[in-house]
């Protein structure tokens, strides 16, 4: 087992700098040496609060340093491609935030340069760790609801992005549903067949969506290979909290994945009863964005693969992309990834 990964953070954005952080003093066998990031200034701040020994507005530093075993990309989703691939011919490790590119041609691009390479490469798909969802996976596993045939996702958020972000998003399908897409695969053990989405732009503040071909709620219907089905509810609206559930229906029972109480706290008063709601994702999924870093630094200290590489990376992709296209298109959609762009 290896003693120490020495690993650099590309992009120092919110997500970035909370994987910092926790690489820097919360996950043993890792060690962080340098920080990138190109606004002028941000590196240097975040290496100098964090006690990280390099920094630099140029990720090619990063990629010909040989001292560096392993890169954390959390850049936009536009560079993946290119991150990943510069990162994978100079023999990096890799982790990348969701999703793993913009399109599938650049999906099947990067993963040869993997495959090319032997390097590993984890995708950010934070639910997995989720102690919640992690226990439902072992569940299901062990056979305590039978076979699976049923999956049931809520993901509701009350931040609307600005126009900027919706701007090059790639959608509420690639944005947003693709984590449920991701976590529907992992817990159910199938693969997604077909695929049938809708949406609508429901708050006149965001008609400034439809000039993207976006909206700020959408449905997602879909079947699976084994004859399985499921649904995903999709929102950017949430006026209350963050809400993300999830249910596997089984043919001996049922698991039920989630809550919207922030503490485990309930007030009875004369006047009804009360409890805390979650405010926002970080709130809700911070151990889950430990976690999953623990996993990474773990993996290449053992030498094994992550549980959520390159190839689940494309497969959320596909399913991503398949649901774009029948939004726009109104049809169902049987996924085949060599038909199918985001652009489409």
């Amino acid at each position: 087992m290896k003693e120490a990964i020495r690993t650099a953070v590309l992009g120092l954005g919110r997500l970035g700098y909370w994987h910092a952080e926790n690489l820097v003093s919360k996950i043993k066998g890792a060690q962080l040496v340098s920080v990138v990031d190109p606004l002028e200034g941000r590196a240097e701040q975040v290496a100098r609060e964090l006690g990280v020994e390099k920094w630099s507005q140029n990720p090619n530093d990063i990629f010909e340093d040989d001292t560096i075993d392993a890169v954390v990309i959390v850049t936009p989703t536009s560079t993946h491609a290119d991150m990943i691939t510069r990162a994978a011919k100079n023999g990096k490790q890799i982790f990348v935030e969701k999703p793993l590119t913009h399109t599938l041609d650049e999906a099947d691009e990067v993963i040869k340069a993997i495959n090319e390479n032997n390097v590993s490469c984890q995708v950010g798909f934070m639910r997995r760790f989720d102690p919640a969802y992690a226990e439902a996976k072992k569940r299901i596993e062990a056979g305590d609801i039978g076979k699976p045939i049923y999956f049931k996702g809520v993901s509701r958020d009350g931040n609307v992005p600005p126009e900027e972000f919706i701007k090059h998003s790639g959608g509420i399908f690639l944005d947003v549903a693709i984590h449920d897409y991701d976590i529907a695969r992992y817990l159910m053990g199938q693969e997604i067949v077909s695929i049938t989405s809708t949406g609508n732009i429901l708050m006149e503040s965001n008609k400034f969506m439809e000039k993207y071909n976006d909206v700020d709620q959408a449905m997602t219907y879909f079947t699976f290979d084994s004859g399985a089905a499921g649904d995903i509810e999709t929102m950017r609206i949430a006026p209350y909290a963050y809400d993300i559930r999830g249910e596997v229906v089984g043919t001996e029972g049922s698991i039920q994945i989630g809550s919207m109480r922030y503490n485990d706290v309930k007030v009875l008063t004369s006047k009804g009863s009360q409890h805390d709601l979650i405010p926002d994702f970080p709130t809700r999924f911070k151990d889950a964005y430990l976690l999953e870093m623990v996993h990474f630094i773990d993996s290449l200290r053992k030498g094994v693969k992550p549980i959520c590489t390159e190839i689940d990376g494309k497969a959320a992709l596909e399913i991503a992309a398949a649901a774009t296209k029948s939004f726009k298109t109104g049809k169902t959609i049987e996924l085949n990834s060599k038909f199918l762009t985001l652009q489409n």
